[in-house]
């Protein structure tokens, strides 16, 4: 062994000891420091730190419990942080606190503690009416907090004085109640479960918190380098997000928990199902069901007193759109929404549904939908998509805008492709002395009228081809589109160039009516009826269209119809007449009243010379 020993390095030697008796020491001090370390000293430590943070009562009612292995630490049951004053009112309850210690400050008797775990806590906040936080009293915490919410220069270091150390906080099975006085509401989420890190005051925050709240489990991340500046209503640069299964979101910029028009960053949202959010946060919006789900991404920036979202990707059920969006407020204080939003497709249902409800405004209606944010909201939306949809009817290239301000609200199609011509509508509607009314006015030119109608199915003898136009105008009491074909009145003119009517063979026509004195349209469906124009005028009230002069002018034949037409029974009570075009024809194609009545598309015809022919008389025996 000497002679191995005389080879060795001397520092290895040296370090072998060293190492050695640090062993021992070690051994010897954590085997005397459960006889060194005050139990009292430690709990004594651990409730005034409670109390400096808080500027509260920290009360222990457990008796503590020390550990030396594998690290020193506490654990105290049924902590209860009261207000000083004789109220003692409860701010927060812990059922059990552990926090690790250093041994040999404690053993100078000065503890100081770190890695916090608080089991079962329940936590009191209220939000004041300027947005923020009431944190503490007059603890460590809440003074820091008030410094920096009065210091006018954020970039100027915290004070070594006044800098502490925090280190990590675990929250298990929590609780929060927030009372908030700007809104009058009371938030609670339970199931708290949260790690927490935030090694100095000074020092970057973050944050990992699960809960439930509104029976729906949501995560919350947090990540600041200036968390203190943050709690004091400062704008901060953070990274946040949220998730749950109704809602989404996360935020990357600069943001404030007091002044909401400071935020500059990028913003991505997504609400999978409209309709469970709405129930989730307890808002209640018109045709929620036609929104099947919302998403959005923008970069989102201040701008006078209102938010900007720029270079906007925004999403609803399976049209997307691009765009510019702004949130402001006018004068009176109502939220405004104004901007521009291409889609590549888009469906007008929702749009018009949530339209026609939001101005039912003053009226029985209005109590049905008392507190619906879109009772309180202005709009001032231009559209445009390269297809559109409303219900059967299909757009191409539409251009629209939607204005809702002073008690009236407009949508208009300034522009669009329809059925190969084109569209133009004017919808507006306003509270009116009973239950609100509104005005649609519609303007197609050069349509194929009857590809729409081969396309939509429709049965009966209608045009199976031909280019029209046509001019509507109608208006109700009730808000347009959610009023039925009874509570609407107003006109139409309908032109059309030449074309073909399926399914209405003339010459049969004729031959029927001269043999019997009733038969079906069916009877005469052979053959179609080639037309060179095809010219209707309608007025609309009280469920019915009064036809007051149809025309359908074909080469040898025109046929003449008057009449009402009762939407509600889809039936039929027309006087017509076939008749030749040319007056040089008069003779050989005679001129033929019939009434028109029963069903569509199997109506009855009846010829007028058969009905008026008076019955013989018997003969005089």
């Amino acid at each position: 062994m000497r002679s191995v020993s005389r080879w060795l390095p001397a520092f290895v030697r040296t370090t072998g000891i060293v190492l050695l008796t640090l062993l021992i020491v070690f051994a010897v001090f954590r085997a005397t420091a459960p006889f060194l370390i005050s139990s009292g000293l430690v709990r004594s430590g651990i409730e005034k730190a409670l109390s400096d943070w808080t500027g509260y009562r920290a009360q222990i009612e457990g008796d503590p419990t020390l550990e030396f292995w594998p690290t020193p630490r506490i654990t105290l049951n049924q902590v209860t942080i009261r207000e000083p004053a004789k109220s003692g009112k409860v701010l927060g309850h812990v059922d059990s606190l552990s926090a690790d210690f250093s041994l040999l400050p404690a053993i100078r008797g000065h503890a100081h503690f770190h890695e916090f775990h608080f089991l079962r806590p329940v936590i009191y906040i209220r939000r004041d009416e300027n947005g923020l936080i009431d944190w503490t009293n007059e603890g460590r915490l809440s003074k820091a907090i008030e410094q920096a919410e009065t210091s006018s220069d954020q970039t100027v270091p915290m004070r070594k004085d006044q800098d502490a150390a925090i280190g990590t906080l675990t929250i298990e099975d929590g609780s929060v109640e927030m009372t908030d006085d700007r809104s009058g509401n009371v938030y609670k989420m339970n199931g708290v479960n949260a790690d927490i890190s935030w090694p100095r005051l000074s020092q970057r925050m973050t944050a990992v918190v699960l809960a439930r709240f509104n029976d729906q489990d949501i995560k919350l991340n947090f990540d600041s380098e200036q968390p203190l500046l943050f709690f004091a209503g400062k704008s901060v640069n953070a990274k946040t997000s949220f998730s749950s299964p109704v809602i989404s979101w996360a935020y990357n910029g600069i943001i404030s928990l007091s002044d909401f028009s400071t935020l500059s960053g990028n913003l991505d949202l997504n609400v999978p199902n409209v309709p469970s959010f709405l129930a989730w946060s307890g808002q209640r919006l018109p045709a929620a069901d036609a929104l099947k789900n919302v998403s959005l991404n923008a970069d989102v920036v201040a701008v006078d007193k209102s938010l900007r979202f720029n270079n906007l990707n925004f999403k609803v059920n399976d049209s997307a759109a691009s765009g510019v969006m702004d949130m402001s407020y006018t004068t009176t204080g109502k939220p405004k929404i104004s901007g521009t939003l291409a889609f590549d497709q888009m469906n007008l249902n929702p749009f018009l549904a949530a339209f026609s409800m939001r101005l039912a405004a003053e009226t029985a209606i209005n109590a049905l939908l008392n507190g619906n944010p879109l009772q309180r909201l202005d709009l001032d939306m231009r559209l445009s998509s390269n297809k559109a949809a409303l219900g059967p009817f299909q757009f191409d290239n539409i251009g629209a805008s939607l204005l809702v301000a002073g008690g009236k609200a407009k949508f208009d199609i300034g522009d669009s492709g329809f059925e190969g011509g084109s569209l133009t509508a004017h919808l507006e509607v306003a509270p009116g002395d009973f239950d609100g009314g509104g005005k649609l006015q519609i303007s197609i030119r050069n349509a194929d009228f009857g590809g729409l109608f081969t396309r939509l199915k429709l049965p009966g003898p209608l045009p199976l081809t031909t280019t029209g136009s046509l001019d509507l105008a109608l208006s109700t009491t009730k808000p347009i589109w959610v009023a039925t074909l009874s509570d609407v009145a107003g006109q139409m003119h309908f032109t059309s160039s030449a074309g073909s009517f399926r399914e209405l063979d003339l010459s049969s026509f004729r031959s029927l009516a001269a043999d019997k004195a009733f038969f079906r349209m069916g009877d005469v469906a052979d053959a179609s009826f080639d037309f060179d124009s095809v010219k209707v005028d309608a007025t609309f009230a009280k469920g019915s269209a009064e036809v007051q002069n149809a025309t359908i002018a074909g080469r040898n034949e025109t046929i003449t119809l008057n009449g009402v037409v009762p939407f509600r029974t889809n039936g039929l009570a027309l006087s017509g007449a076939l008749e030749a075009t040319l007056p040089t024809d008069a003779d050989e194609l005679p001129m033929l009243p019939f009434f028109l009545g029963g069903s569509w598309p199997n109506p009855v015809v009846s010829p007028v010379t058969t009905l008026l022919q008076k019955p013989q008389q018997p003969s005089q025996q």
